[in-house]
């Protein structure tokens, strides 16, 4: 085997060194998509959860419709009004027989069965308003079966119980979904865009932060706003008022971002004109009905 010399060393040093640089950057890829891939994975998982969730509410609310159903058919002693409600509840058990065929992702049929929700409770509700009457006539029918009332109670609390857990699931991927942000950082400038220290000289303030990456939140145009409050806890320069935990806020400044997933840096303004006081002030930053960060400064 012919051994390389010098000469052939140096020409291949190049290419040795470009493989390792391509494979460097196949493995931080592979890497980067993984994480991708994994972080997708965990919120596609929590949302087919509280589909399943949804759709199990559903089935407790027919059941609940069959139950009642069955428990008329024993108090009724009209034979045409006994026969509508056979037909009903053949109806309600077919659609409950439907809907547990159904798989929870698909929307279509989950939506189309969960609207006649509305069309079986409103049936269910004349008729009870029918056989009460009946029965105000007829004392002899007004007897209570204790059985069936404890089926309804065991379904309605497992529905409770249901709804719970999916109010829970569901609160969990809306946090998930929640802009989030880090980095805050504010400074006070003078007429000439230097930093001032004394509050006499501030003639803007110039503050900013980083919105972190978040694969679960929905993509598409925000409303930033920032509150700025005053060491004497008033709020500086209103603009006007946003929605905050059920009351209305009011904001110094606000911002329209277009949001893709990705980390995103912003940075926003606000022309001074009014007397500022020394002393600390605190910015507040919203997003999405939530506060995301905070930082303060002080001026002499």
């Amino acid at each position: 085997m012919e051994e390389m010399t010098p000469k052939k060393r140096r020409s291949a040093l190049p290419w040795i060194i470009l493989l390792g640089v391509v494979a460097a950057f196949l493995a931080i890829g592979c890497s980067w998509l993984y994480g991708l891939w994994n972080e997708q994975k965990e919120a596609n998982a929590e949302l087919t959860e509280l589909a399943e969730l949804d759709k199990q509410e559903m089935e407790d609310q027919y059941r609940q419709f069959d139950i009642q159903y069955g428990e008329l058919q024993r108090q009724i002693r009209n034979d045409s009004l006994l026969q509508l409600v056979d037909k009903e509840r053949e109806r309600t058990q077919q659609l409950l027989k439907e809907l547990e065929q159904t798989k929870a992702t698909d929307a279509r049929e989950i939506t189309r069965l969960k609207k006649e929700i509305t069309s079986l409770r409103a049936v269910l509700q004349s008729y009870i308003v029918q056989v009460d009457s009946l029965n105000r006539a007829n004392a002899n029918l007004r007897a209570e079966n204790t059985e069936i009332k404890q089926q309804i109670t065991e379904v309605t609390q497992q529905a409770a119980q249901v709804s719970a857990e999916r109010n829970v699931l569901r609160d969990k991927v809306d946090r998930a979904a929640q802009l989030d942000a880090t980095g805050f950082w504010v400074t006070a400038q003078n007429k000439r865009g230097k930093n001032a220290q004394k509050a006499k000289d501030v003639k803007r303030f110039s503050f900013g932060f980083t919105i972190v990456k978040n694969v679960t939140a929905q993509n598409g145009q925000r409303i930033v706003y920032a509150r700025i409050i005053k060491p004497d806890n008033s709020v500086y320069k209103p603009q006007g008022t946003f929605d905050y935990e059920g009351t209305s806020v009011e904001y110094s400044e606000k911002k329209y971002i277009e949001y893709d997933g990705e980390e995103q840096h912003i940075t926003m303004y606000s022309d001074v004109d009014e007397f500022l006081d020394a002393g600390t002030y605190r910015l507040f930053v919203f997003a999405d009905k939530q506060m995301i960060g905070q930082a303060s400064f002080s001026l002499k």
